[in-house]
């Protein structure tokens, strides 16, 4: 009885800090309301419930997160990666995070599955983590995902004292030439040459990145713009309720309160300052080499939260200077951290569960 009032109390919070702090309140409203219902004492919703069959059918069988990602896809503007493809790097540096926590998680007793599990949550990308869990440790599927959300409305608190360890003010004032525009044939090629690449590469991460990928196809081709419309909005506006909910439902007292629990999520903020870290260092190594000097706070962006992650870096960089204008430049990194989490997810999956 006393766990369920204080998972009720956590609901609550949850709801209070969508609401009333707009802190990722898409996912939080929901996520807290299903963990509420869940935990009113003699409910039967956690067994019997409609929220029961989401989870069996449409969480659990990784359906979801996948139509997520293909409305996901069609929202991404590819542009300002194809245009600065160094930046890939950069998504690249950040899967750093990841590892980190991967490592932290196997010294404190987790085994490998469990701790990709929790070391995804580094890449700051909710379905990808929802995702892996399900296929390799499906019972921390309510520590990892509400990890991953909650710390994904907390990136402008997590990113900016980091940032500004790593980086001096002449750093976060530099200033970077406009990108080139990037014509429609190249976003089309983009997409078809990524999916191809990673089902040769990696398989085990063509489900995620394929409907990724499918969903920006729709959104760049010019002649799908109903199918892109449909994913964007209505598809995925509804499997964020049923994500949301779903989730919100497996926080049952008896499975989260655990001391699993405050580990995953004592280990996912470790995972999103050292993302963070791994970015913006390796933007300033790169700057050793380059002729046309980059931002480091770009690197920063790699965490894959788009496109919160790109508003930290331009909110720190108009601070300092108010001319400045890094946002697009931020979003290549962004958006290679988006597909740089789904390939490393892909990459634990397929050494670890498949």
């Amino acid at each position: 009885m006393l766990g369920e009032l204080l998972m009720i109390a956590i609901a609550l919070l949850l709801i209070y800090l969508g609401i009333y702090r707009k802190m990722e309140p898409l996912l939080l409203v929901p996520i807290g309301f299903g963990a509420m219902l869940v935990n009113i004492p003699s409910s039967d919703m956690a067994v019997n419930g409609i929220l029961a069959l989401f989870v069996e059918y449409l969480i659990k069988t990784e359906i979801v997160p996948l139509l997520i990602f293909l409305g996901i896809g069609a929202l991404i503007d590819f542009g300002p990666l194809i245009a600065n493809p160094m930046t890939f790097l950069l998504g690249a540096a950040a899967q750093i995070g990841v590892f980190v926590a991967f490592m932290l998680a196997t010294l404190l007793g987790f085994n490998l599955a469990e701790a990709a599990s929790i070391g995804i949550i580094g890449g700051a990308d909710g379905p990808t983590t929802i995702y892996i869990t399900t296929a390799l440790s499906p019972h921390l599927l309510a520590a990892t995902a509400v990890a991953a959300y909650s710390y994904m409305s907390l990136v402008p608190l997590i990113q900016p004292p980091v940032i500004k360890a790593l980086t001096s003010r002449e750093e976060r004032r530099m200033r970077m030439k406009p990108l080139r525009e990037v014509s429609k044939n190249e976003k089309i090629a983009f997409s078809v040459v990524v999916t191809l690449v990673t089902g040769s590469l990696v398989p085990s991460a063509l489900p995620l990145v394929g409907m990724l990928m499918a969903g920006n196809l729709f959104r760049e081709s010019g002649v799908t713009d109903r199918l892109a419309k449909g994913a964007s909005e209505e598809l995925l506006n509804i499997m964020t309720i049923i994500l949301g909910l779903s989730i919100g439902s497996t926080m049952q007292a008896s499975s989260f309160l655990r001391l699993d629990t405050l580990f995953v999520l004592t280990l996912g903020v470790v995972a999103f300052a050292s993302a963070t870290a791994g970015g913006v260092l390796l933007a300033k190594l790169m700057n050793l080499f380059l002729r046309e000097k980059i931002n480091p706070m770009i690197g920063a962006a790699g965490v894959s939260a788009v496109p919160m992650s790109a508003r930290v870096v331009q909110r720190l960089a108009a601070e300092e200077d108010p001319d400045n204008f890094v946002l697009m430049h931020a979003m290549g990194p962004n958006i290679a951290g988006v597909i740089g989490t789904a390939v490393v997810a892909g990459a634990f999956i397929q050494l670890l569960g498949m």
